[in-house]
């Protein structure tokens, strides 16, 4: 064992050393992109626990044209700007139709008016949904909200005297 395999030892030594330390330095990596998936999922999570919206009622109105009115009111923990991604079903018990959100009534549209007239669905105010349909019959109704992250907020209702 001359000098030659000492040396020899000493390459192989700093090689898995450096090694061990590639290794390390990878897994710390993946912990913290991990780490930041994690957060994300969490910060998902609690932004669909503060919307939340319920429907507390829900008739219908013939004038000026056939319409289905709710009354929603925002029970989550943060103001509602944003209209376009919720969805309201209404319609016969059982066979609901879908309404997207227009800024003008329409066929298969809906409009909300919050009560203050400033565009934003504050926390604890309560706006009305007005959805927009060419003819309504039947004698029982369902309504469904659902926002894009969120719950669904389920009514049923008769038809109005």
């Amino acid at each position: 064992m001359g000098f030659s395999a000492v040396f020899t030892e000493a390459i192989f030594l700093i090689a898995s050393v450096a090694l061990a330390c590639s290794v390390a330095a990878y897994f710390f990596h993946l912990s913290g992109l991990l780490q930041s998936n994690l957060n994300q999922i969490v910060g998902d999570v609690r932004m669909s626990l503060s919307i939340q919206v319920e429907i507390v009622y829900a008739t219908i109105e013939s004038n000026p044209s056939p319409h289905y009115v709710l009354y929603v009111k925002n029970v989550g923990r943060c103001a509602i700007y944003e209209y376009d991604d919720f969805d309201v079903y209404v319609g016969e018990y059982g066979k609901a139709k879908l309404f997207k959100y227009g800024d003008a009534p329409g066929e298969g549209k809906f409009t909300i008016e919050d009560s203050d007239g400033d565009g934003v669905w504050e926390v604890g105010e309560t706006v009305v949904i007005r959805a927009y349909t060419s003819s309504i019959s039947g004698e029982v109704f369902e309504a469904r909200v659902k926002p894009f992250r969120g719950f669904t907020s389920i009514y049923v209702f008769p038809k109005p005297p």
